[in-house]
């Protein structure tokens, strides 16, 4: 082994910077793995609270209550906010509630999942003009 001549000088250190490289990209995937995973966890969430919020407020527009101040504290007491509340014909009501992200949000993602649910006494029966 003695006749061969090694040369380091030009690659030393090339498996270094490779190797963080490819730790730079494994990091960068799992941190969009669990940005879209709080995200997707934050939408469930203010789907869950614009129904509960909507099914509380269509039970509080018949008994002759608020149905927007009921929405507005079942929204608060699971975590979200009311963005609007539309009282609809026939006891009907519309609920729209942003819920925060946690954890890493993805860039441009806005402010929040935002979901919209609606409940109450189908209009059209309601008026008699179903078929």
């Amino acid at each position: 082994m003695r006749g061969v001549a090694r040369h380091h000088g030009a690659e030393r250190g090339a498996g270094t910077v490779l190797l963080l490289g490819v730790v730079a990209v494994v990091l960068l995937c799992f941190l969009g793995l669990a940005a879209l995973g709080a995200a997707q966890h934050a939408r469930a969430r203010a789907q869950s609270a614009a129904d509960l919020a909507a099914l509380a407020a269509a039970t509080a527009a018949r008994s002759g209550l608020d149905a927007c101040t009921t929405a507005s504290a079942v929204t608060r007491r699971n975590g979200g906010e009311q963005a609007d509340c539309l009282p609809g014909p026939g006891g009907t009501v519309t609920v729209t509630v942003v819920v925060p992200v946690r954890g890493p949000a993805l860039p441009g993602a806005g402010q929040g999942a935002v979901a919209r649910a609606r409940a109450g006494p189908d209009p059209d029966v309601v008026s008699g003009s179903a078929g």
